[in-house]
């Protein structure tokens, strides 16, 4: 087999079981375990997929603008937004980043809802404004104009001052071994303080983002209450039951 074919077969492989084991492959293949290190090394700095340290995983979903996603997975967004509604009770308080999905749940709320909801998000707490009994207490910082969210030091140490219930994360990327990770080492910072200060952590995660991975861990999967996604494959829902997470597909 030539190498293009071979490459060829990986990303094909990797495409349909989402994750590739170096020393597996080397025997599917009938090459060595070497062979294979190169193959992934070379598909890694093209972009084509992400290594880790014992084969490879998908690459996300490429990283866009927000006003670029919002229009992107509408009905999907939706259809998680309906399922996350369950979640979320009079009085609580929700901590609630960035992401269009958040976004699109935000404007699934019913207008008689009534508690508090902290965000970083400006476009989250502006479609909140028509909500009457919802308290909502933006946390300020220096605008991330990508993911339109407040990021930094203020937003770190205003976060110190705060306890939620429930806290809804962005998620970019995700992956049972390697965690929650995002492109950004600033938000992945500020998401991990969300975290430790929040009871519990839903995560609505369309299917591409599933089995992938970023450069910034925020925290490791087994830190996640909830996960809302769809069509998951059984063997991979297992993975994320066997560490506790109530999954919702």
């Amino acid at each position: 087999m030539l190498k293009q074919e071979r490459q060829q077969k990986i990303i094909d492989i990797l495409n349909e079981e989402h994750k590739i084991i170096a020393s597996d492959l080397s025997k599917r293949l009938s090459v060595s375990e070497d062979t294979i290190r190169r193959d992934l090394k070379e598909l890694d700095s093209q972009g084509v997929i992400k290594r880790v340290h014992s084969g490879a995983l998908r690459k996300g979903p490429p990283v866009q603008d927000f006003s670029t996603r919002k229009e992107i997975y509408n009905e999907t967004k939706l259809n998680l937004a309906n399922k996350a509604l369950n979640y979320i009770k009079d009085e609580m308080v929700l901590l609630i980043d960035g992401g269009t999905t958040n976004l699109q749940l935000v404007h699934q709320l019913p207008l008689s809802l009534k508690g508090t909801v902290i965000t970083n998000s400006p476009p989250i707490a502006m479609a909140l404004s028509n909500h009457p009994d919802i308290e909502v207490i933006m946390v300020g910082g220096t605008l991330f104009k990508q993911s339109m969210v407040n990021l930094g030091i203020h937003t770190y140490e205003t976060l110190n001052e705060m306890r939620a219930d429930l806290y809804i994360m962005g998620i970019y990327n995700i992956d049972p071994e390697n965690g929650i990770s995002v492109p950004s080492s600033s938000e992945a910072l500020i998401k991990r303080k969300m975290t430790s200060i929040s009871n519990e952590v839903l995560g609505m995660v369309t299917n591409d983002k599933l089995d992938t991975i970023s450069n910034h861990i925020v925290c490791p999967t087994d830190h996640l209450t909830y996960l809302i996604t769809e069509n998951v494959n059984p063997d991979i829902k297992l993975l994320y039951e066997k560490q506790g997470i109530a999954i919702n597909d």
